[in-house]
């Protein structure tokens, strides 16, 4: 007998796709929202794939129908999807709604937004808690619009779940930190520059931990706020160490103590100050266990992005990377070469 019926707004995506597996091989009837419609051949064959454009709120409505158990939301941001979803409170039991770890600030008030001001990397407690300040809700910024979500839904009736998540990683992220360094692996590159000393820990959250979470909301409603993370947080160099055993190379890594030297030295993990989540929260409520650790579910996630690379260049594969990193270089091995020419 099925536990009820959620529904899932983003379900082709990312963490949607894990989300829904696990919620209908846990026992809920699961309807699988995205915008085309899709599925994922992962899926049990129960799963029900519904076509909606959640930006319209008459089809969202009429997607919830009579109503429904939980509703699991991927993709809300900002005060309008909060107050969309709160409107519909009477069809809603409860909701589990991804929210971000970028909502932080620290004592100084500095936080994700402001890392690309002088002085304006954070410097976060180790490990950072739940009860950690927040930056002021708004809409100027990815971290304030979700502070503005988590605060409207949890005034609202329906009892919301908001899961502050980590670096999330695993197959069919649009913007994915390991490819900073399979690209390398693949292109031959004999050395891995860390600024930092490689030692810039930035805690990641495979997908199907994350679902994990969702699933253990689902089945105990309430009003709270979780970080969602794996279970360790390697550093960088250890990261880059892991790529290289999966693809069979042996790369020099070659250390910076301070920041980048311009874009060299740059990673998608490169933070002077290690950001490491709590998870004592989730565990204590929740239950919450790891499903996978990162050194564990790495090789899939390596080899999806190989297949993505494959015959096409990196910024045509993940062009929401190239757009968000244009500024920053990854891959300017010109600039690398005359440094390393230079230190040399």
């Amino acid at each position: 007998m099925a536990k009820g019926c959620a529904f899932v707004i983003g379900a082709t995506g990312q963490i949607g796709r894990a989300a829904v597996r696990a919620l209908a091989e846990d026992g809920w009837e699961v309807r699988a929202a995205s915008r085309g419609g899709g599925g994922d051949a992962a899926w049990p064959g129960s799963v029900q794939r519904v076509r909606l454009d959640r930006e319209d709120d008459a089809a969202l409505a009429a997607a919830l129908g009579d109503g429904v158990d939980v509703l699991v939301d991927m993709v809300a941001y900002g005060q309008d999807h909060a107050r969309q979803l709160a409107g519909l409170g009477d069809r809603i039991g409860s909701a589990v709604v991804i929210s971000s770890g970028a909502v932080y600030e620290d004592d100084e008030g500095r936080g994700f937004d402001t890392q690309g001001e002088p002085d304006g990397s954070p410097c976060y407690p180790v490990p950072i808690p739940e009860s950690l300040a927040t930056v002021a809700p708004g809409e100027a910024t990815y971290g304030t619009r979700k502070v503005a979500l988590e605060q409207e839904l949890l005034g609202s009736s329906i009892p919301s779940t908001l899961l502050r998540a980590g670096a999330v990683h695993g197959p069919y992220c649009q913007t994915p930190r390991e490819l900073h360094f399979v690209k390398r692996a693949l292109d031959g590159r004999p050395v891995r520059v860390l600024a930092h000393n490689g030692e810039s820990r930035f805690h990641p959250a495979h997908v199907s931990n994350i679902a994990e979470l969702i699933r253990l909301a689902a089945n105990r409603p309430g009003d709270r706020v979780l970080n969602a993370a794996d279970g360790e947080a390697p550093s960088v160099a250890e990261i880059s160490a892991a790529v290289d055993e999966i693809l069979g190379v042996r790369s020099e890594l070659v250390l910076v103590e301070g920041a980048p030297q311009g874009t060299v030295g740059i990673t998608p993990w490169s933070t002077p100050h290690p950001i490491v989540y709590d998870m004592g929260a989730a565990e204590r409520e929740l239950g919450y266990r790891p499903v996978t650790g990162y050194v564990e579910s790495l090789p899939a996630t390596v080899e999806w992005l190989a297949g993505q690379l494959k015959g096409r260049e990196w910024s045509e594969a993940f062009p929401k990377m190239a757009k968000n990193y244009a500024a920053v270089g990854l891959f300017d091995y010109a600039a690398e070469d005359a440094w390393l020419a230079g230190r040399a």
